[in-house]
Order: structure tokens, then sequence, then C-alpha cells
């Protein structure tokens, strides 16, 4: 993804008048990026992708002129004239590094991010795009991969011989080898370092070495082609992904293909996001803050005496319709607790005239969770920020005595803050 590098945070501004950018806060673009952009949000909005409504929105602003304000996606895109566009996540009191290095500790607990097993704190990220350290990461699976050894494996040749071999492909037998009776377009099997596997972590490297602006990437990926010699490029990535097969023997590859899936076919994490001209690695915020919640809560309860559930689909409002699926559910079957947790990313204003911000809607989902549960003991997570850094908590009580309580996660310490989180539950 070389090319310039605009760089913002979720609920940032982006606008192409500069003198505005100066003085308002907003983050400039040119006029041709902007359109690309714009046309971008145009076409999302006019499909059928809901999700898309919570990418990026354009609107006008006093004495700005128009505007594209990011929303709940982070990650990285590229637009056709080439410039890279980086969304970081607001987090309470961090530094753009702090904020890379939360952000990637946060996606380490997302079930499908490939790379599990890395130190954040150790890599450098402070001058580093995101782009960059995501293939920083395939470089580090792929190392690892060396280090153990290249696996040879049977894999299916098709060829246009002059000698029978293994069987005849009778489709492409009769498309080439009409005239040419002497031939033969079979499929045999070999055994060597050619398999499906190795061909697609070569065309990945190749695909790498012409994108990444990193020249200390760009050495390393270089040094990493040279033990796929024996190796041929892939000449159908689709087929070849097919034939991707995952056992005991070829673990050490699942990492690795998942990550050439995300390179190679510009798959993300997004449901929308192949449908557009750019090619991009966004990430919703509400999914990594979920998921982030849930895996670090399922460690610090394990030596206690409660059960954790994620996405639980127990109960729906109407005869087996409209499911509700709260986001983690807690059980003590000993104490007969039932404690419902809901996540979400969403900042919070101090203003208790306004209910702080918080959807009506959320309010009745809460209500729903706690008598279809039959609880009354449930809990709002939002991530911390600068206005309730020193707020002890709100809590709302239905004159039915359902409670629901909001507490505020600190992301850069959350080990730290779920702790204090179990101590105010009682769990």
């Amino acid at each position: 993804m070389r090319g310039k590098l605009v760089e913002l945070k979720e609920y940032d501004v982006i606008t192409t008048n500069r003198e505005a950018s100066r003085t308002s806060g907003t983050v400039y673009l040119d006029k041709t990026s902007f359109d690309q952009l714009e046309n971008l949000i145009l076409t999302f909005n006019a499909s059928d992708e809901a999700d898309a409504i919570d990418f990026l929105s354009l609107s006008s602003k006093k004495n700005v002129g128009k505007i594209i304000r990011a929303k709940n996606y982070v990650g990285v895109l590229q637009l056709k004239n080439g410039v890279q566009i980086q969304i970081l996540p607001k987090i309470h009191g961090d530094t753009q590094d702090d904020s890379k290095k939360t952000f990637l500790k946060m996606l380490k607990t997302l079930k499908d991010f490939p790379s599990k097993n890395f130190d954040e704190s150790h890599l450098n990220t402070e001058k580093m795009p995101i782009f960059e350290i995501f293939i920083r990461l395939y470089i580090r699976e792929v190392q690892h991969l060396v280090k153990k050894g290249l696996k040879s494996a049977y894999y299916e040749v098709e060829d246009n011989l002059k000698v029978f071999k293994g069987k005849i492909n009778f489709s492409q037998q009769i498309k080439h080898n009409t005239v040419h009776k002497e031939r033969f377009n079979v499929k045999y099997d070999e055994f060597g370092l050619n398999r499906p596997e190795n061909r697609l972590i070569k065309s990945t490297l190749l695909k790498l070495t012409k994108e990444s602006g990193s020249t200390e990437n760009i050495k390393e990926l270089r040094k990493l082609l040279s033990n796929f010699e024996l190796v041929e490029l892939s000449s159908n990535i689709v087929r070849d992904f097919t034939q991707v097969k995952i056992d005991r023997n070829s673990k050490d590859y699942e990492n690795i293909i998942n990550w050439s899936k995300i390179f190679l076919r510009n798959q993300s994490y997004t449901t929308f996001a192949g449908h557009s001209f750019v090619k991009s690695l966004l990430f919703p915020m509400d999914r990594v803050f979920e998921a982030y919640i849930g895996r670090n809560l399922r460690r610090l309860i394990q030596q206690k005496e409660w059960s954790i559930s994620f996405q639980d689909r127990k109960y729906y409002l109407f005869e087996k319709q409209f499911a509700i699926r709260p986001d983690i559910i807690l059980r003590n079957e000993v104490e007969k607790r039932t404690i419902i947790i809901d996540t979400k990313w969403k900042l919070l204003k101090n203003t208790p005239s306004s209910n702080y911000g918080i959807s009506q809607a959320d309010m009745y989902q809460m209500y729903a969770y706690a008598k279809k549960y039959g609880t009354d003991e449930i809990w709002l997570l939002y991530p911390m920020n600068d206005e309730f850094k020193e707020n002890k908590g709100i809590c709302f009580t239905s004159d039915d005595g359902v409670q629901v309580t909001v507490f505020f996660v600190d992301c850069h310490y959350v080990e730290d803050s779920l702790t204090k989180f179990m101590n105010d539950a009682r769990i």
C-alpha cells in the first residue's frame, strides 16, 4: 500500500478545506482523494449493506464545507490514487503509539485474527503504519515456518504431455488435443514443495514486496522468497485456496494461509469492503471490543465458580422469532445468579439530562434480557473516556426491580479494569 499516508482517529472529521483543517481540528485531504472517498460512501449507502452505515458518514459543517466523519471501523484502506487512509481507535488517555499497541492487543482476542502469539510491546509501532505492522506479523509467521522447515506433500498437477501419466482430463483433452492426437492432457500426483500452501505463500510474499513501503519489511520479504525457489507462483489463487488442507501435519500453515487470504484476496473483516474499489483491512470496533472484554473476562474467572458464555441464543421474543443474544452471560449455579453483560463501543457524554447518550433502544434491549433470563443484574460496558475518568458509575433501576449498571473499561489496562468490575459486580 505504497503512497501518501493520511492518519486519523475514530470520529475525526476529514475536509478539503486546508485553512479550516488548521483551526478546527479536522484532517485535510486533497480534493481528488476526498471525491474518491465520497463516491465510496455513496456507493455503500446505495447498497443493502447495513454495516456500511457505521463506516464513514458524509455531511457538511458551517465554515468548513463538506466533511467526512470516521465512525466505528478502524484499520486501513487505500484509494485508487494510492492514498492510504489509516484510522486508529479513539482510546482514553493514549498517544498514537499507545493506541496502535492497545489496538493490536485487542485484535489478538478476535477469534479469526490470524496472529495470536505476538508481543505488541516488542513491535516497533511508533512510526509504522498499521498495514506495515500486519506485514511484519505475516513475516514473523513465515519466518517461524521456514525455521521449522517447509513441508512437502502430494499435490495434483495438470499438464499436456507426450506420454500418458495419471488420468486423462477429458474436457481439456477435447479442448486442446483434438488436432494433436499425440498429446495427453492429464492429471497426476507429484510429491514435493510445490503444494498449494507454499504457492500461496510465495505469491503473497511477492505481492507484499510490491505493496510495502517499509525498507525493512521489503528486505525481510525478499530474504524469505529465497526459500521458495523450488515453488511456483500460484497461477490460480482461488483454486489453490480450495485445495488447502489444514490438518495435524500442516497446522503450522494455518495462520499464514489466513493472512494470505487477507493479502491476496483483499479479504477484510467487514461485510461490505469487498464490493468497493479500494484495498482495505477494516475492523468493526463493536466486535473487537466485545471480543476483548469477553476473552479477558473468561481468563479472569477461571478460578471462580462462574461459567461464561458468548452470544447466547437460548431465548426469543416471540415464538422462535426475534432472537435475543446477550454478548456475555455469567452464571453461578451455587449462588443461583445470572449476570448479563452487553458491550458497547461508544463514547458516552457526562450529561445526565440526556441519559449520558445511552440510546433508548439499548435500554429496551437490556430490559428484555432481564425478563427473559430472570435476572436483575444487567451491566453495560463502555470504553473509558476523559469525561468519566473520576465517575463512580451510573445505575438505572426500573419500578419492577431491574437494575442496569454502566461500567467504563480502560482498554489500556483491561485486566485491572475488569478486576474492578468483578469486585463491583460481586463476582
